[in-house]
C-alpha cells in the first residue's frame, strides 16, 4: 500500500470531498485524522468506515479558522504519532451573494475559513515537516478561483488566494523535499455545491466530458499527489473539471 506508515490530516473531512479523500487515503494505507468543526456524528461515521477497511482513523475537532485551535490540533497529532506526512487543506464554506448584498460577516467568514484556515494549519504542520525533510501539502482550491463566478466574490477571492499561497510555499519548501500542490475542482456533486449546480441548469452540456464530477474524482488525485509517484510535482494547480475551463 503506497501510503503505509503515513499520517494524513484532512481538514473538513466529515463530508463531501473531504470524506472521499479520507477514505481513499485509508485505502492507500495511511492513518487518517478526520478533522471536523461541528458535525461529530458525520466525522465518526467516516472513522467507522475507515476502520471497517482495516485501517486506523481518528476524529479530531478543531475550528481551523482559529489559529490557536489549528496549531493545537497539529501539535497533539504530532505528539501522538511522532510525524505528520500529509496535510490536505480541504475545509471550506460558502456564503453566496452579489457584492452589493454581501455582508461584511459573509466576506470575513469565507475568507477566514477558506484562506486563513489554510495558513493556520499549514503554519502548524510545516514546522514538523521541515525537521522531517519530507511532506506533502495539498490545498483544495476551485476553478472559481481561476475564472470567477457571479455571486461568489468572497469564495473566488479565497480560492484564488490559495493558488498564490500554493505556488509561493512550493518555492519556499522545495529544498526540504516538501511538495505543495493545489487541486481546483469544478462542478463536483456534494451537499455544499448542490444549490450552485441547481442554479447552473444544463451545465453538463458545457463540460466536454458531459457529466458532473464526483468527490472520488478529487480524492484519487489527492492520493496520487501524496504518493512517491508524485515526488517531482510541486507548485501545480490541477483542475478536475471535466474540461470545463479549457
Amino acid at each position: 500500500m503506497e501510503l503505509s506508515d503515513k499520517v494524513c490530516i484532512v481538514t473538513g473531512g466529515s463530508r463531501g470531498i473531504g470524506r472521499a479523500i479520507c477514505i481513499e487515503m485509508a485505502r492507500a494505507g495511511a492513518t487518517v485524522i478526520v478533522n471536523y468543526c461541528s458535525n461529530e456524528k458525520a466525522a465518526m461515521e467516516v472513522v467507522s468506515e475507515i476502520e471497517n477497511l482495516g485501517q486506523e482513523a481518528y476524529a479530531h475537532k478543531a475550528d481551523i479558522s482559529d489559529f490557536g485551535q489549528a496549531v493545537k490540533m497539529i501539535d497533539e497529532i504530532h505528539s501522538k504519532f511522532g510525524h505528520i506526512d500529509i496535510l490536505v487543506n480541504n475545509a471550506g464554506i460558502t456564503r453566496d451573494a452579489l457584492l452589493l448584498r454581501m455582508s461584511e460577516k459573509d466576506w470575513n467568514d469565507v475568507v477566514t475559513t477558506n484562506l486563513t484556515g489554510v495558513y493556520n494549519t499549514t503554519k502548524g504542520v510545516v514546522r514538523y515537516m521541515v525537521k522531517q525533510k519530507q511532506g506533502r501539502i495539498i490545498n483544495i482550491s476551485s476553478i472559481v478561483g481561476i475564472y470567477g463566478n457571479t455571486g461568489q466574490v468572497n469564495y473566488a477571492a479565497a480560492k484564488a488566494g490559495i493558488i498564490g499561497f500554493t505556488r509561493a510555499l512550493a518555492k519556499e519548501l522545495g529544498s526540504r523535499s516538501i511538495t505543495v500542490n493545489a487541486i481546483a475542482p469544478g462542478f463536483i456533486k456534494t451537499d455544499m455545491t448542490s444549490s450552485i449546480i441547481e442554479k447552473s441548469a444544463g451545465i453538463e452540456e458545457k463540460i466536454p466530458l458531459k457529466r458532473l464530477g464526483t468527490p472520488e474524482d478529487v480524492a484519487h488525485l489527492a492520493v496520487f499527489l501524496s504518493s512517491s509517484k508524485a515526488e517531482y510535482i510541486t507548485g501545480q494547480i490541477i483542475a478536475i473539471d471535466g474540461g470545463l475551463t479549457l
